[in-house]
């Protein structure tokens, strides 16, 4: 019989409603594995095995099975704040901060009868698109840990690759679920802007960041998601009026069935273009082709298309991540000292912005947005490389130049930012390996509220590809192979 770790997660889900497990032994089994595994990884900053154990004996006692995630562990991105557990936002300015209250989509995980064993390690208050942070050590790739994991979700990735979760929660304001997702070979799926009524991006500064699921399977990725939008099933309670078109129907189906023949546009170009120099690496460019031939051979009908330049995008979208971190606490020379040079240099750039320059990066973005939609309009969903080049090398990234640092990160993820901006949904599939054995994505874009479409595509790509066997070197190892 397949150990939990070795099924996937609707499997354990499957089993745990057979009772061929209970709660608690899936829980103890991924704390044994945690113990076990995540040294040298990263994918963890705490485990709270005590209070996970004591919530999977409520879970098992007291909650009705029929809960969307009754029973699974996962654990929160430590940019979520858990009552009574550090939250530390992989920073060494919140080193001692310990919240009283929990999040929304960390009660809204609990509603839905999930059991968090911890926090998943994250860059300095979610900035970068790499976990390599001074408060901790980096989140490794499972693939090969001289590489990093991508980011903000690096942890989390770190943590479903390696089976030491089933699945996991993200949140992405640039790309951070996505960039972490593509690194580490798994599914990565942003949803559309109010999708998620406890993460919605309604409230966030440009509506930039929702939560969304990291997970091994497409169907996995949709169970969480689903759970996200309505932690007690039926009809999710949705906090603002502004929503995705279309209805609230559970996703799972979709996902499973995998049903349908789409018109798919294939496109190389990205927002970033005419600011900065960006190459596509031939492995970049070649996991593409892997999916176009695929989509093809089922049917699909794919064109190239490319966006229009446009320079309002560069100058709009920096100004607004910069204005996010002027809010960072950081309000004394000696509190600025705790943080790494590429926040410093984001928030007091920040801090420079006048209210104009706020309000006129907020228009262009919003017209960014309606071009962006009318531009993709006429296909159901559009086809990208996920990233611009392979995982990078831990160090990689300049430590000391903001400025650098930033325009590295946007060489590295062309294809993520502009998908925040114009609200729509977006999934990143494990389509192919480099001769390194180094993982290689796509990017799926979806029409706003079309995450039902990108799960089928991505369910008859990944009955095609097999992708959800491969393991890495980290998964298992010695002696515990992850074979089905």
């Amino acid at each position: 019989m397949a150990a939990p770790h070795e099924l996937t997660a609707l499997e354990q889900w499957q089993a745990l409603q057979r009772g061929e497990i209970s709660p608690t032994e899936l829980t103890e089994h991924y704390l044994g594995r945690i113990e076990a595994q995540d040294s040298g990884l990263g994918a963890f900053v705490s485990v709270t095995a005590d209070a996970a154990r004591k919530r999977a004996r409520f879970v098992e006692q007291l909650m009705p099975r029929s809960m969307p995630l009754w029973g699974l562990p996962f654990a929160d991105k430590d940019l979520q704040s858990r009552a009574g557990v550090p939250a530390r936002f992989g920073s060494r300015l919140m080193q001692d901060y310990v919240p009283a209250e929990s999040d929304d989509l960390v009660l809204a995980l609990d509603a839905a009868g999930g059991v968090s064993l911890g926090k998943t390690s994250t860059p300095e208050f979610g900035l970068p698109s790499y976990t390599e942070t001074l408060a901790g050590p980096p989140a490794r790739n499972p693939w090969d840990r001289s590489r990093g994991a991508g980011g903000s979700s690096g942890g989390a990735a770190v943590a479903v690759a390696a089976r030491l979760l089933p699945f996991a929660p993200g949140s992405d304001g640039g790309g951070s679920v996505r960039i972490p997702a593509a690194a580490c070979g798994l599914v990565g799926l942003k949803p559309s802007r109010g999708r998620v009524p406890s993460s919605s991006g309604i409230n966030a500064l440009g509506g930039l960041s929702v939560a969304g699921p990291l997970a091994r399977t497409v169907a996995d990725a949709a169970l969480l998601l689903d759970a996200m939008i309505a932690p007690r099933g039926g009809h999710p309670q949705h906090l603002y009026s502004l929503r995705p078109p279309g209805d609230d129907a559970p996703l799972l189906a979709a996902a499973v069935r995998g049903e349908g023949r789409f018109q798919l546009g294939v496109m190389t170009t990205s927002a970033w273009d005419d600011a900065y120099p960006i190459e596509i690496a031939p492995e970049a460019l070649a996991a593409l082709m892997v999916a176009v031939d695929g989509f093809a051979s089922m049917g699909h009908g794919l064109e190239e298309t490319a966006l229009e330049p446009d320079d309002s995008y560069v100058p709009a979208f920096r100004a607004i991540w910069q204005a996010g971190a002027a809010s960072i606490p950081a309000d004394t020379p000696e509190q600025e000292k705790l943080l790494e040079p590429l926040t410093r240099w984001l928030m007091n750039r920040g801090r420079e912005l006048s209210a104009r320059d706020l309000a006129q990066a907020l228009t262009a973005l919003s017209a960014y947005e309606r071009s962006f939609i009318r531009q993709l309009s006429r296909f159901d969903a559009v086809l990208t490389p996920a990233l611009a080049l392979t995982p990078r090398p831990l160090g990689w990234y300049d430590a000391v130049d903001g400025e650098r640092n930033f325009a590295q990160q946007v060489q590295y993820t062309p294809f993520t930012s502009m998908v925040n901006v114009s609200g729509l949904p977006a999934i990143v599939l494990p389509v192919a390996e480099t001769g390194a054995g180094l993982p290689m994505g796509v990017q799926l874009i979806g029409r706003p509220g079309g995450e039902a479409t990108l799960l089928a595509l991505g369910a008859q790509l990944e009955r095609r590809l097999q992708w959800q066997h491969r393991t890495p070197p980290e998964a298992g190892g010695p002696g515990l192979p992850c074979a089905r």
